[in-house]
């Protein structure tokens, strides 16, 4: 697997200490079949990134396809900014849940 480190790392550790957020093809990330039957086959997984930190399922939609964040939605992934501030990380007081985000999307249980 081939990844490197987000461009954007100071910031997302600001916003989420205990993440560590890589660039990967999506092929690469082994994302659940169910996630990747709803990504459009005009989106090449072999070409398109994914920027998430895989150990803790967290997908950083700025960095991220948008149709490949309309694929998670509703699965077991978490948007960043919902993680730190609904999610897990929110727990952990990184932040408060009054910055959000707005338009993240809401996580399915």
């Amino acid at each position: 697997m081939s990844y490197k480190t987000c461009p954007e790392w100071p910031a997302l550790m600001v916003l989420a200490p205990d993440l560590q957020f890589k660039h990967m093809f999506v092929r690469d990330a082994h994302l659940p079949f169910e996630v990747v039957a709803q990504i459009p086959g005009s989106v090449s997984l072999d070409v398109v990134e994914i920027c998430c930190d895989l150990d803790h399922h967290v997908v950083n939609a700025a960095h991220t396809h948008p149709d490949v964040v309309a694929a998670l939605a509703g699965s077991h992934w978490y948007e960043v900014n919902e993680w730190a501030t609904t999610g897990p990380g929110a727990d952990r007081g990184t932040r408060g849940a009054d910055e959000g985000s707005p338009g993240a999307a809401p996580h399915a249980a």
